[in-house]
């Protein structure tokens, strides 16, 4: 009976390594990263479009939303994180090796933005959106093991 070799730790088959700088982000750095970027939103669309942002319905109610949207596609295509991830020093990058680009970031906040590709978890902690955009969020820093 021939048996596959099963991944010695996540990431493994992806080409991630162990531990350290490149190896695959954490859940809780990956649900802190999040929490400060909406935490950051929210403190910026109440500066620019007032408090109303939090408790009103129509255009309002969209706001902070809308803030994310540009911070987190601005911030990614640049830098290759949002302003959370860069915080807690993850990020996103491309499995072939190449610069995120705009149109992956732009497509990436927007998935996230609308949550159901993000909630969808596949192999290697990937979400839908990184397994259609050919992605992974991995950390920042440390040196390889």
């Amino acid at each position: 009976m021939t048996t596959e070799p099963t991944d010695a730790y996540p990431g493994a088959s992806i080409g991630l390594p162990e531990h350290g700088r490149g190896s695959l982000a954490t859940w809780w750095a990956r649900i802190a990263a999040l929490v400060l970027d909406w935490a950051a939103c929210m403190a910026v669309a109440v500066a620019l479009f007032g408090i109303g942002v939090l408790r009103e319905s129509g255009w309002r109610a969209w706001m902070v939303l809308a803030v994310y949207f540009v911070e987190s596609t601005v911030l990614t295509a640049l830098t290759g994180s949002s302003f959370g991830q860069l915080i807690t020093r993850i990020g996103i990058v491309r499995l072939d090796g190449q610069r995120l680009g705009w149109p992956r970031a732009i497509a990436r906040s927007a998935m996230i933005s609308v949550v159901l590709p993000t909630i969808v978890i596949g192999a290697e902690r990937r979400a839908l959106n990184d397994l259609l955009l050919g992605t992974v969020v991995v950390n920042l820093r440390g040196a390889a093991r």
